[in-house]
């Protein structure tokens, strides 16, 4: 059985702190895996929670655990996420579920974008990741 990789999150000190997430993630060893966006979609194809940023959210992450769990990962070895979302006035909701998911203590890289559309009109939000393996 191989280690897992070395991961060290990182806050520079010259940068404004930073709420839930790191300014940057060191992999050394092992391997990269790179997610990509999830959606609000169950397996059957469905929208989940139309109009609803929470629910949309929620299944976002657990698509993600999803394609985690199919390389053998879950969350511990997510070392960037990339949000997408339609308003930002959803930050807090999309903060709080992602919270349910990471490390809290060791949390992942992180960007946010506001876009104007996602692949469906009634999507609120997108999360790509990256993953770092063993």
């Amino acid at each position: 059985m191989t280690d897992p990789p070395a991961v060290r999150f990182v806050n520079a000190p010259d940068l404004p702190a930073t709420p839930g997430y790191s300014h940057a993630a060191e992999v050394r060893g092992g391997r990269t895996v790179y997610l990509s966006g999830q959606i609000a979609m169950n397996a059957r194809g469905e929208v989940v929670g139309e109009g609803d940023f929470t629910a949309q959210a929620r299944q976002v992450f657990e698509n993600l655990r999803a394609a985690l769990a199919a390389v053998d990962l879950t969350f511990d070895a997510v070392v960037k996420l990339t949000f997408f979302l339609t308003d930002f006035a959803h930050l807090p909701e999309m903060r709080s579920v992602r919270d349910e998911f990471v490390n809290t203590a060791r949390p992942p890289a992180s960007s946010a974008v506001q876009v104007a559309a996602l692949v469906r009109p009634e999507l609120l939000i997108e999360v790509e990741a990256v993953a770092a393996a063993p």
